[in-house]
């Protein structure tokens, strides 16, 4: 009887691997972001399709995101963040996340932060949180501390077309070019994205644009 892969017998099954190191605060990725519905709805809010997730602990009300690394040395890699809608301790959480939000419009759609032009103004709508679920765009990556005290990476920052790095990451990408998950083909970043990535440090400062 062939014994390899013996299901009673261990001892000759590779070593356990190690799990991913954290990628280091600061580098710069392309990212698919994807939303899990919550089914939480407030119509009154725009707050539709069942995207949104409220707390039963706090009452907060987010959208719970995944965000998939599209290219460079970190491909494939997975991140989770939350985006604030709304918190019972005030503003603050919600006007984050429409923050996120906004970057992550300019950064996918090619849209200066600065540019309030008609076109921008349009590019920076959505109909729903539908077109955020697989929208790609650039972000920077962050490290903060999880529940349990130890260092996961997150997403707090995207990069947008003011970035000295952008154009570079982005390529060609026609302003207002690049929509949501369901409404247009996935901004590509450029051959130069895998040496950028490598390089990058830390170049913000300054509160994120959401918060846990």
């Amino acid at each position: 009887m062939n014994t390899t892969n013996n299901w009673n017998d261990f001892n000759d099954a590779d070593t356990q691997q190690g799990g991913f190191d954290l990628i280091p605060k600061g580098t710069i990725v392309p990212v698919r972001m994807t939303i899990k519905p919550g089914g939480f709805d407030d119509p009154a809010q725009g707050w539709t399709g069942g995207y949104a997730t409220e707390s039963f602990d706090t009452g907060a009300v987010y959208l719970a995101c995944e965000f998939v690394v599209t290219g460079g040395p970190f491909a494939k890699r997975k991140l989770w963040s939350n985006v604030g809608l709304h918190s019972r301790k005030g503003p603050t959480w919600g006007q984050m996340g429409r923050s996120f939000i906004r970057a992550v419009l300019n950064s996918a759609r090619n849209v200066h932060p600065q540019d309030n032009s008609p076109q921008s103004a349009a590019a920076r709508r959505i109909n729903s949180f539908a077109d955020l679920d697989g929208i790609e765009f650039i972000a920077r990556i962050d490290v903060e501390k999880d529940a349990k005290g130890e260092d996961r990476n997150v997403v707090k920052l995207a990069i947008e077309p003011d970035h000295k790095d952008y154009p570079a990451l982005m390529g060609g990408i026609p302003k207002g070019g690049a929509g949501g998950g369901h409404s247009g083909a996935p901004a590509q970043a450029a051959p130069a994205f895998a040496a950028l990535a490598r390089a990058a440090q830390p170049s913000a400062t300054g509160k994120p644009s959401w918060a846990q």
